[in-house]
C-alpha cells in the first residue's frame, strides 16, 4: 500500500519537475549510485556494484544527450567531462576497482554541487 503511494509521488515529482530540477535529480542520483557502487565493491557484492555503476553510466549518458553543445565552448568541455566520467565508470565496472571510483567520485560530487549552485542563482 505505502510503496504504491511512494511510487505515485516519485513519478509525479519527475513528471512535473522543471528542466533544472530534473538536472539536479540526475546529478544527485549519480552521486548516490556512485557511492553505492563503491560500497558494493568493498563488500564484494558484484551484482549490486554492477547495477549501481550501470545506473550511474546511464545518468551520464542522459546528461550527455541532453547537453546542447552548440551553446558554447563550455558545453563542449562539459560534454568531455561527462564522457571522461562515463569511461571511468566503465573501467571501474570492468575491474571492480574502488580506486577508480575514488578517482572520479569527487568530480561527480563537484558536478552536483555546481548544478545546485547554478539552480540557486537562477532562482534569484
Amino acid at each position: 500500500m505505502y510503496s504504491n503511494g511512494y511510487n505515485v509521488y516519485k513519478n509525479n515529482s519527475v513528471n512535473y519537475a522543471s528542466k533544472e530540477q530534473l538536472l539536479l535529480m540526475l546529478t544527485e542520483g549519480a552521486v548516490k549510485f556512485c557511492k553505492m557502487a563503491r560500497q558494493a565493491i568493498a563488500d564484494n557484492d558484484i551484482k549490486k556494484a554492477n547495477d549501481a555503476l550501470v545506473r550511474t553510466q546511464d545518468i551520464f549518458s542522459e546528461l550527455m544527450v541532453s547537453l546542447d553543445t552548440t551553446a558554447g565552448e563550455w558545453a563542449v568541455q562539459l560534454f568531455r567531462v561527462y564522457d571522461f566520467i562515463k569511461g571511468k565508470l566503465i573501467q571501474a565496472n570492468m575491474s571492480k576497482s574502488v580506486e577508480v571510483i575514488d578517482e572520479i567520485l569527487p568530480l561527480v560530487e563537484d558536478i552536483n554541487e555546481t548544478w545546485k549552485e547554478a539552480y540557486k542563482r537562477s532562482k534569484k
